[in-house]
């Protein structure tokens, strides 16, 4: 994570309009990273309710009074056991299906921080998510209502954060302490979001697709912070364009795009790769899944790859998205071919991204399975979690060697989990709308279910094979 200007996290988004996508849905995801291998992370409903509080974050220490009826909304945060104090919601889905995902870390210029520095007590990541989902019945509003709670409060970091319903995507940025600007995605078109700024040319007469800051025009202008008045490009008013971007971020974007415009020539380290792309086929799930488990596959820039398809040098040469700091990966998809009642799916994935497997969880439901809903100090198999993290232990060691059984059983997973999609929204199709969630929640539990039998059985699979490996064997006349 990242607090008042520091720089810990390295999470990478993507979101996707509806006609960009093979069914229609709406997709935004994100890999949420962590200062190191260990930020516990677990999976939870929150009920409906009525509000009459003030909200202090134990992170940064703002206070905001909440007041109304919030609804039901699914959060992925931080165990209660984790040192970073805090709620950290991360990413959910709202009863309205509406998904959020909060937050991107990024970097604004020192020029513009020095005009609007950020804000010690001010709306951080741990926070958005609760502040924002519960009180919003579309992605505009949720622009709208984080936008002007930053304008009032401020904020102590720089992020990117992404808002979906049926209809609309949109990625929001704030550039400075109450400085912010948010566009929508194009229908027809996708947006990988490294750790950077990446919108880029705004219009203000275009209310349809911008939202901004009620002082963003004007802050600019007085403070002669735009580098070609003739345009007003947020990226290179606020970004930061340091050589460091071209190898921690521009990458990602690089590949990302490389995977759904290969028709498309583009030089890693460039910082001129556009924002939005309209993608060279339909993208499915899987597609969105091998991005954000990826680490520079097929290229020689993959760290896990042979050095006969790179060189040591090249392998290490580019920040990858699969590393040991990976700790949750949601993709939140709401779905326009399914009634309401049952378009929001939640696919999670825990530990190390290219190891695990997407499972999908409805999120019209009171409750979540036990193993997702802890993730203690100590390491607990029984904590899905912890199982994931564990699996990434057993596998690094023999990345070569076990990792045809690893994909073998991550495909099996994937096949699993869209068998399920299909069987479950046959049954909630025959089902009335009050029984809707009781049902969607105990089909939750047997999806987890399987898949964590499945992943054991890798696990004992693999452990085994290990145990056979050891160096420290003796066999009878060795010393003859």
């Amino acid at each position: 994570m990242e607090h008042f200007g520091s720089f810990h996290s390295s999470c990478t988004a993507m979101l996707v309009g509806k006609k960009a996508t093979i069914d229609g849905s709406t997709i935004i995801a994100r890999d949420e990273d962590g200062e190191s291998g260990i930020n516990q992370k677990t999976f939870k409903v929150f009920p409906a309710r009525d509000y009459d509080e003030e909200f202090i974050s134990e992170y940064s220490g703002v206070r905001i009074p909440l007041h109304g009826h919030g609804c039901r909304f699914t959060a992925t945060p931080n165990a209660q056991e984790n040192e970073i104090k805090g709620r950290w919601d991360e990413q959910g889905i709202n009863e309205y299906n509406v998904a959020m995902s909060a937050t991107e870390t990024e970097g604004t210029n020192a020029r513009c921080l020095g005009h609007d520095p950020l804000v010690k007590n001010g709306i951080d990541e741990d926070s958005m998510l609760y502040l924002v989902l519960p009180f919003i019945k579309t992605a505009r509003e949720g622009v709208a209502r984080l936008g002007k709670l930053i304008e009032q409060y401020g904020t102590g970091e720089c992020n990117g954060i992404a808002f979906a319903d049926q209809d609309e995507v949109w990625y929001f940025e704030t550039g400075a302490g109450h400085q912010w600007a948010a566009q929508r995605i194009p229908d027809d078109c996708y947006a990988i979001c490294p750790n950077i700024m990446v919108i880029e040319e705004i219009d203000f007469n275009d209310p349809d697709n911008f939202m901004f800051a009620s002082s963003l025009k004007s802050f600019v202008e007085k403070n002669h912070l735009n580098p070609d008045p003739t345009t007003f490009n947020y990226r290179n008013i606020f970004g930061t364009q340091s050589e460091a971007d071209s190898y921690y971020n521009t990458p990602r974007t690089w590949y990302g795009q490389k995977l759904f415009n290969p028709s498309i020539e583009q030089d890693p380290t460039s910082q001129n790769m556009p924002f939005l792309r309209r993608p060279e086929k339909k993208i499915a799930i899987e597609d969105v899944e091998a991005f954000l488990s990826s680490h520079y596959n097929g290229t020689p820039y993959d760290p896990m790859g042979t050095f006969a398809s790179g060189t040591k040098e090249e392998q290490r040469k580019f920040r990858s998205i699969s590393l040991d700091r990976n700790q949750s990966s949601c993709i939140l998809q709401i779905r326009n071919h399914v009634p309401k009642e049952f378009a929001a799916i939640q696919w999670i994935n825990f530990g190390f991204y290219c190891y695990s497997p997407y499972v999908p969880f409805y999120t019209n439901i009171s409750d979540t399975p036990a193993n997702y809903q802890k993730a203690g100090a100590e390491v607990d198999t029984n904590s899905a979690y912890w199982m994931y993290k564990t699996l990434a232990v057993v596998v690094e060691p023999r990345y070569h060697k076990f990792i045809n059984e690893v994909n073998e059983y991550r495909d099996g997973c994937q096949s699993f989990g869209l068998q399920r999609i299909d069987q479950i929204d046959q049954q909630a199709a025959e089902l009335e709308v009050d029984e809707l969630n009781n049902f969607l929640t105990k089909a939750n539990l047997q999806t987890a279910a399987e898949v964590t039998k499945r992943t054991h059985s890798l696990l004992s699979s693999l452990i085994k094979q290990s145990l056979l490996d050891s160096k420290y064997q003796f066999e009878l006349g060795d010393n003859l």
